[in-house]
C-alpha cells in the first residue's frame, strides 16, 4: 500500500531534519521502502552529496554499500547450491576451492595460536560462525595483527588470510566469513564475483547501477564519505573503499580482490529491488525473472544458529574507534536468529518476528519482512559505525512503513 500523502510529507520532513544541522546532523541520506510487487511506497533524499559539498543528495547517488553486499552474495551462493556446484555443508569442497583454508590457525585470547579441530563449511561462513573476525570489532585479533595490521577492504587476499578467533563452529563471530563464501563462487564459476553478480542477479533484475568497480557513470555520482568525531562535528574523509575506485584497466580490476563481504556500489532504489525480489519469493516482479526458488529463499530465512540464542548480544567493541562505537546489543528484538547471510529479529517497529536485516559499516541499514510484505534501506556514508543519529532514522522509516500498512 503506498504511503498516504501526509505520511509521505512527515517521512520526507523527518529525513530533511536529520540533515539541516550541517556539523553535527548528517551530511545526507537516501530512504527506499519498497512493497512485494516492487512498487515503491517511498523513496526521498535529503541533504547533501557530503560534509562540505554544496551538491544536494539524490535518489541517484551512489553509495558504497558496503555489508550490505553480503546478502548478494548469499543470494549467489544459494543459486549454485540450487544447481549442485555448492554444498552448505562439505568442509572438503570448501578447503579444494579455497585451500588457504586448509592451515588457519585459531587464536586463543593470550594471543597464541592452535590448530583449528574441524573443515570449514560453506553454512559456517554464511553464518558467521567460522571462527572469522574483523579487526575494527575485535581487540584480539586487531592486537595479533600489530604491527603491519590487516586492512579488510584494501582489495588484496593476504588482508582476508586470518587466523580464527575461535574453533569452527564453536560460536558467533562476525567477520570476513562471506568474502570466504565468494572466493568460493568465483572458484567454482570461474568468474569474478562482480562478473557473476552482473550476469546472474543485476541483469536479471534489470539494476544498472550496481558494481564492485563502478565505471565512471557511477563514480561521478558517488556520495562522499564522512566521519564524525567524538565531539559529534562532522568532517571529510578520504572513501575506504580505494582500490576498487582507482583501478580502471581490466588488467588492475582482476588484480583486485572481489569481496563478497563488503565490496559493492549500489543506488538504493536498485537495491530494493534485490530486496523485492526476496519479499516475492526469489522471483523478481518487476522483470518476472526468478532469481531463486521459493524454497531457497525460505531456507536463507530460516534460523540457522539456534545453537548460540544469545549471540547478539554479546556486543561489539569498538576495536579501531575511527570505523566503530560498540555496540552492546546487535538489535533490540525479542526474537533473534541467524539466517544465511543476514540477521532475522522482530522489534519494536511492528516488524515481522522472522524479517531479515542487515547493515553497512559507514551506517546503511536494510530490512526484508517477508510476512507482511515491505522492505527497505536507510542509507549514509558517515563513520564511525552505529551512529545513533542514523539508527535513529532507520526506526523512523520502518515505524512509518509499518504504520502506513496499518
Amino acid at each position: 500500500m503506498p504511503f498516504s500523502t501526509q505520511a509521505t510529507s512527515d517521512l520526507q520532513a523527518t529525513l530533511d531534519s536529520a540533515c539541516a544541522d550541517g556539523d553535527k546532523g548528517l551530511p545526507g541520506v537516501v530512504g527506499v521502502v519498497v512493497g512485494r510487487d516492487g512498487t515503491e511506497h517511498f523513496a526521498h533524499a535529503a541533504g547533501k552529496r557530503g560534509y562540505g559539498s554544496s551538491d544536494p543528495m539524490t535518489l541517484d547517488s551512489i553509495f558504497w554499500i558496503a555489508s550490505c553486499t553480503k546478502m548478494i552474495t548469499g543470494v549467489a551462493c544459494m543459486q549454485l547450491i540450487e544447481q549442485g556446484k555448492l554444498s552448505l555443508d562439505d568442509p572438503a569442497q570448501v578447503e579444494k576451492l579455497c585451500p588457504e583454508l586448509k592451515e588457519v590457525n585459531v587464536l586463543q585470547p593470550d594471543g597464541s595460536l592452535v590448530a583449528k579441530k574441524r573443515g570449514i563449511s560453506l553454512r559456517m561462513l554464511l553464518t558467521h560462525t567460522a571462527g572469522f573476525g574483523y579487526t575494527f570489532f575485535h581487540e584480539g585479533l586487531r592486537d595479533h595483527s600489530k604491527p603491519v595490521g590487516y586492512d579488510e577492504f584494501s582489495g588484496h587476499l593476504s588482508d582476508v588470510i586470518q587466523p580464527l578467533v575461535h574453533q569452527p563452529g564453536e560460536g558467533w563471530q562476525y567477520g570476513v566469513g562471506i568474502d570466504w563464501a565468494g572466493f568460493c563462487v568465483e572458484r567454482t564459476t570461474k568468474q569474478s564475483l562482480n562478473e557473476y553478480f552482473q550476469q546472474h542477479i543485476f541483469s536479471p533484475l534489470g539494476l544498472k547501477n550496481m558494481s564492485m568497480f563502478p565505471p565512471a557513470s557511477m563514480k561521478a555520482k558517488l556520495a562522499y564519505m564522512n566521519g564524525r568525531g567524538p565531539d559529534g562535528i562532522l568532517f571529510p574523509r578520504d572513501h575506504l573503499l580505494h582500490r576498487s575506485l582507482v583501478v580502471t584497466d581490466q588488467e588492475d580490476i582482476s588484480r583486485c580482490s572481489n569481496s563478497g563481504g563488503a565490496g559493492c556500489f549500489a543506488k538504493p532504489q536498485e537495491y530494493c529491488q534485490i530486496l523485492a525480489m526476496l519479499l516475492n519469493d526469489g522471483t523478481s516482479p518487476t522483470t518476472g525473472t526468478q532469481i531463486l526458488k521459493k524454497e531457497t529463499v525460505n531456507m536463507m530465512f530460516e534460523n540457522q544458529i539456534s545453537q548460540f540464542p544469545d549471540f547478539a548480544k554479546q556486543g561489539i567493541p569498538p576495536a579501531k574507534a575511527d570505523l566503530t562505537n560498540a555496540i552492546p546489543d546487535l538489535y533490540p528484538g525479542q526474537q533473534q536468529g541467524w539466517g544465511l547471510t543476514f540477521m532475522l529479529s522482530d522489534g519494536p517497529t511492528g516488524r515481522s518476528g522472522t524479517t531479515g536485516h542487515w547493515a553497512g559499516l559507514p551506517n546503511l541499514y536494510w530490512w526484508c519482512d517477508r510476512e507482511q510484505g515491505v522492505a527497505g534501506i536507510i542509507c549514509s556514508q558517515i563513520l564511525p559505525f552505529a551512529d545513533p543519529q542514523v539508527l535513529n532514522l532507520w526506526v523512523a522509516l520502518e515505524s512509518a512503513a509499518y504504520k502506513a500498512l496499518a
